[in-house]
């Protein structure tokens, strides 16, 4: 049974992947079971510097990002979309996404339909990690504006 229950973001502890294949992305959680009196959703903001990256992965719930600060692009299923203060993102369950390179340093608030964070079951797709070194062409986000998606 949840309840209500406040914190606050800045004394969260910072985490990441132990295994760099799957990006160099960063995260505090905010509300997720075993870690706070709550269920239903689980969700944080995550944290990423320019050059760095969040490994194209999967997993069966739906996901939304909320842009918090900075400008980037996020690949789902294959097609850029702009992530920037204010935006929100729907990632269904299953599509592929992640950031193949960030330009400037980006946060966002995520959250997914989901009592802990445990039960996301993350699928990486390592093999793609050699693309991952270096940004595509034409997914800068300063052409934001001309793509309907980014």
């Amino acid at each position: 049974m949840s309840t209500a229950f406040a914190l606050n973001a800045a004394d969260q502890p910072m985490e990441t992947w132990a295994d760099p294949a799957c990006g160099t992305v960063r995260w505090q959680s905010l509300f997720s079971a075993g870690l706070t009196p709550t269920d239903s959703l689980t969700c944080g903001v995550a944290h990423i510097d320019a050059g760095e990256t969040f490994t194209l992965h999967s997993h069966p719930q739906a996901e939304v990002y909320f842009g918090l600060s900075g400008h980037g692009v996020v690949m789902i299923d294959g097609t850029p979309w702009a992530l920037s203060p204010g935006v929100a993102l729907f990632i269904p369950g299953g599509a592929v996404h992640g950031i193949l390179q960030a330009t400037e340093p980006m946060r966002w608030f995520y959250v997914f339909a989901a009592d802990c964070f445990t039960e996301i079951a993350y699928s990486f797709q390592t093999a793609q990690s050699v693309a991952l070194k270096s940004p595509p062409t034409g997914l800068e986000p300063s052409g934001a504006q001309e793509n309907s998606n980014v």
